[in-house]
């Protein structure tokens, strides 16, 4: 081999290197400020049953009871609406459109999804009168991180 040959066969591993080591590299460098920022990271706690998350663990357990014997006494219409759900879908993949089926549908998956809110407020209610100001202060921050983090169907619906 002569030394032209060998200089431009060097050159070229020199800058396919360079590349590879650059890619290395960023990507080394993306997944540690990846993991460092999700190890900051609080993870999102926007279920109801986070809400007394910053109460002493006695309350705490008083609170996730209540909402357990509230979920108990509303399992049947909390199911009655996932069936009224499931109705609407399969009315809507009907290939006739029956617009009163569909409206009578979505009134009874209504009315079971308000009885079941209804329950669930009764007992965060009936919690929250056992509970001093200052502590009720902590539910209603813990109430409203909970808000804040779930998205509304106006603010995602496009105009």
């Amino acid at each position: 081999m002569n030394a032209a040959l060998l200089r431009r066969w060097l050159v070229a591993s020199l800058v396919v290197n360079v590349f590879v080591v650059g890619g290395v590299a960023g990507g080394a460098a993306r997944w540690w400020w990846a993991e460092r920022s999700a190890g900051v990271a609080e993870p999102a706690r926007a279920g109801l049953r986070h809400a007394a998350d910053d109460l002493p663990a006695d309350q705490r357990r008083s609170y996730l009871l209540g909402l357990r014997n509230a979920r108990r006494a509303v399992a049947e219409p909390l199911e009655a609406a996932r069936e009224g759900r499931r109705e609407v879908l399969r009315l809507l993949r009907e290939p006739r459109f029956e617009a009163d089926a569909m409206a009578q549908t979505l009134a009874r998956t209504r009315a079971a999804d308000m009885a079941a809110r209804e329950r669930f407020e009764a007992a965060v209610v009936d919690f929250a009168s056992t509970l001093s100001p200052a502590e009720r202060q902590k539910l209603a921050d813990g109430l409203a991180r909970r808000t804040a983090q779930t998205p509304s169907p106006a603010s995602s619906a496009r105009p």
